[in-house]
């Protein structure tokens, strides 16, 4: 029986892994969620709502929802009056951070230098 090579992913099918990345951090929202819970850990709602921008409840929320569905962030809810509930980045969330950090010298055209510190204070901008 003949071995074949192995048979890569064309950038461009149905089952591209790429577009599926691109899919889950589509959106205005999601990557400066993702730069918040990175740059500043763990944080309430309002916290992440105040550091977003202009972002609605609703679409916060919706944008926290599909994180954690995701895998990406972590929602946890304290049995406390009033009702706390924290996020912060799982594992799968945090090694993002190197992807996005070398995304953002591609779009800017600079040379990657392998620190982290740029992009966080560009998020904190």
């Amino acid at each position: 029986m003949e071995n074949k090579p192995n048979t890569k992913l064309c950038p461009c099918s149905d089952l591209c892994p790429l577009e599926k990345a691109l899919s889950l951090l589509g959106g205005r929202w999601k990557i400066r969620i993702i730069c918040a819970l990175y740059v500043d850990g763990t944080q309430r709602y309002n916290d992440i709502l105040k550091k977003t921008g202009k972002i609605t409840n609703a679409m916060l929320s919706s944008s926290l929802k599909e994180l954690e569905a995701d895998g990406i962030i972590i929602r946890k809810q304290y049995l406390e009056i009033p009702p706390r509930v924290e996020y912060s980045l799982t594992e799968h969330g945090m090694a993002l951070w190197p992807i996005l950090h070398r995304l953002a010298h591609w779009a800017t055209g600079e040379d990657y230098d392998g620190k982290d510190n740029e992009s966080e204070e560009r998020c904190n901008e």
